[in-house]
């Protein structure tokens, strides 16, 4: 049977294309403009160090794969066929038009432009916009291939496990007090630890939701928590995370040693296969 030919569903491929790039050029005037939020922000007492959000880039960098890989057989399965049109053209939470992949640096554009504005109502939304692909993915979507594995598995999981950390920022950049200005009273450090706890929480249930687990997803939480040990100055908040960043990092290694013994187990069965009598009996 054909594998069918590049040009197949030609337009929803440019359409993910045009979008993508439109909105990532909006994406990168957001962040080198004058003020960018990065810098000039509300400081809290949870926000991370500015490079903590270089993982943007990252997952940019790898939905740009997934863009081109939409144009092989296997992406368009998984792209088009299994994602643009189920998937990636995932309803809006008040509308109901259906938004093509390339939406991803768009919700990422109005994420960013909300937390300047700290309208917490908007960003919370468009933090969380993506849990619905990501969990049509994880259940719909099981990876095939290397390919879906880096180009649809990996950005989206990475998604998932940031888009968590900017709810959490999100609501003490909307509710927390202005950590230039004020000292952090014994509320503000209860809810920091709760909110370490809670993604701490997170990373171990994405390390144990298989036998592998969710690793890019751990791996985003764990970031953004060594990031914040790394800008907060106050000691009960600076030492807390580090303590909740080491333990997400056992997270990370199980994660990591899950996935050698995946493979090595794939490995040996395929051997095994290989050495076996070609025809049954003695």
């Amino acid at each position: 049977m054909s594998e069918g030919s590049w040009t197949d569903d030609i337009l929803l491929k440019l359409l993910n294309i045009v979008v993508y790039f439109t909105f990532l050029g909006s994406n990168i005037y957001t962040i080198a403009a004058p003020h960018d939020i990065y810098y000039s922000g509300k400081e809290t007492y949870f926000t991370p160090a500015p490079w903590t959000f270089l993982i943007w880039t990252l997952i940019h960098l790898l939905l740009l794969g997934t863009i081109v890989y939409q144009f092989t057989a296997a992406g368009k399965k998984v792209v088009i066929d299994g994602s643009l049109m189920a998937l990636c053209l995932a309803r809006c939470p008040k509308c109901n038009l259906r938004q093509p992949l390339g939406d991803a640096p768009l919700r990422r554009g109005l994420y960013l432009r909300a937390l300047r504005q700290q309208h917490c109502n908007v960003a919370n939304p468009l933090a969380n916009s993506g849990q619905h692909i990501y969990y049509i993915v994880k259940k719909h979507h099981a990876p095939l291939n290397t390919g879906d594995e880096i180009f649809v598995h990996l950005p989206f999981s990475l998604w998932h496990g940031w888009t968590t950390v900017l709810v959490v920022l999100t609501a003490f950049e909307a509710f927390g007090v202005n950590a230039v200005s004020e000292t952090a009273g014994v509320w503000t450090k209860v809810f920091v630890f709760l909110a370490l706890f809670f993604l701490e929480g997170t990373a171990a249930a994405y390390a144990f939701t298989s036998v592998e687990g969710d690793l890019p997803a751990s791996i985003a939480i764990m970031w953004s928590l060594f990031g914040v040990f790394a800008e907060q100055k106050d000691p009960f908040v600076h030492w807390s995370s580090l303590a909740f960043a080491v333990l997400s990092a056992f997270c990370v290694v199980k994660g990591i040693w899950g996935m050698y013994r995946r493979f090595t187990t794939t490995v040996v069965l395929i051997e095994d296969e290989e050495r076996g009598p070609l025809l049954g009996g003695r």
